[in-house]
């Protein structure tokens, strides 16, 4: 037997004026999105924007809907419409931030496991890493790649003999 660990490793900064220009855009893009978002019934509204390698930016929202659990979440909701309408493009990174009361949520929100999924899977698909930036008002966090997410993740490879 083995012992094994699997750590994250993630950027904590205290502020969104903290990160680098075009980071702090993508948040600034985030937030927009979550303005938008359809959560009558929870009232937590969730922005997801993506950055795609040609610097066009792409935003979903959360999508609520009362037959629970029909909605759709704002990463899942960006990631179908790059795909759709920029399938031969990559994800470079994606920001995710909440409100709730029209504010920005105390910490940050991480994607649920679904979303992390989907990260990962489009990180296989294109081959290369996408940033994840969790943006809330005490502190954002910066993760290197959307596998850091969900270290012992199921991928394609698992579906191999």
């Amino acid at each position: 037997m083995k012992k094994r660990e699997a750590t994250v490793s993630f950027l904590e900064y205290n502020n969104v004026d903290e990160l680098p220009a075009t980071e702090k855009a993508l948040v600034g893009e985030a937030v927009r999105a979550a303005a938008g978002a359809y959560a009558p019934y929870s009232h937590f509204m969730v922005g997801a924007a993506l950055l795609l390698d040609n610097g066009d930016v792409v935003r979903g929202a959360n999508v609520e809907n009362a037959a629970f659990p029909s909605g759709s979440c704002a990463e899942k909701t960006a990631l179908s419409y790059m795909v759709a309408n920029y399938g031969g493009r990559k994800v470079v990174a994606i920001a995710i931030a909440a409100l709730t009361e029209g504010l920005l949520t105390d910490d940050p929100v991480p994607p649920c496991g679904n979303c992390r999924q989907m990260l990962i899977e489009e990180e296989q698909r294109s081959g290369s890493p996408v940033k994840v930036i969790l943006a809330g008002r005490s502190a954002i966090f910066v993760l290197e790649n959307s596998q850091a997410l969900m270290p012992l993740s199921f991928t394609g490879r698992n579906l191999r003999k």
